[in-house]
């Protein structure tokens, strides 16, 4: 058996990993609190991340300055769906979280690709998500269009095998794919880190002029994403 086969053997026994990605933003009406009532409300949203993270790998975002539409991103991964639940209910329960509102939230399973080969790199060929250490994550949901359905597999395999080089062209540029069909309103919610917006977009600019680009329906919205700690993301939020 082959390094990669014993990994995909290893794999193949976790349980289901759940992907989410949660977009919340401030009402100004915070700013007008206290400091003291402001200060209160923090730490119990503070709290409640910390009582509920043990039960999954937590990662915070700023998208201050970025975006309109949301302030900060949270990433969880994890293996039950019922710590998803506690978590975003123990937020919205505290002082901060009454202020606060998802504009999106984007839920996903990780699976394996159909078009990953034998010698594809351990990072695409997995079958859950292992998240970096890169300081920006590009988050984006994504559909293919039904005519590339109707293409035989050998086609499209032929047609992502280009997609592939050029991913690996721009390396250290690291795809992370969760899949939505059936779950949510998208085929799949995808996710680069990437050591900087301009490499990202390097990447993109390729990617669009690849033969499968043309059968994207949709690809947007698009959120760029700066890694923080929480801590860092509410004091910012003030």
């Amino acid at each position: 058996m082959t390094e990669t086969q014993q990994q995909q053997a290893s794999e193949e026994k976790l349980p289901a990993q759940y992907i989410n990605y949660i977009f919340l933003k401030l009402d100004p009406l915070w700013r007008r609190l206290s400091d003291e009532e402001r200060e209160r409300g923090e730490k119990e949203f503070l709290a409640a991340a910390e009582e509920h993270s043990g039960q999954m790998l937590l990662r915070c975002f700023s998208l201050m300055g970025l975006r309109a539409d949301a302030d900060f991103m949270l990433w969880r991964i994890g293996y039950d769906l019922e710590a998803f639940e506690n978590m975003t209910a123990a937020l919205l329960n505290s002082g901060l979280g009454k202020y606060l509102t998802v504009t999106y939230s984007y839920f996903a399973l990780s699976r394996r690709s159909v078009y990953v080969g034998e010698h594809t790199p351990g990072f695409e060929n997995r079958t859950h998500i292992i998240p970096g250490e890169g300081e920006y994550l590009f988050v984006y949901p994504f559909v293919k269009t039904r005519e590339w359905y109707r293409l035989p597999m050998e086609e499209r395999q032929r047609m992502m095998n280009e997609h592939m080089q050029i991913g690996r062209k721009h390396y250290p540029v690291k795809n992370n794919t969760g899949y939505c069909f059936g779950i949510d309103d998208y085929e799949f919610i995808l996710s680069f880190e990437a050591e900087s917006p301009e490499k990202f977009q390097d990447l993109m600019m390729e990617l669009r002029e690849s033969e499968a680009s043309s059968y994207t329906e949709l690809d947007t919205p698009i959120f760029t994403c700066r890694r923080r700690t929480l801590t860092e993301v509410l004091e910012f939020l003030g």
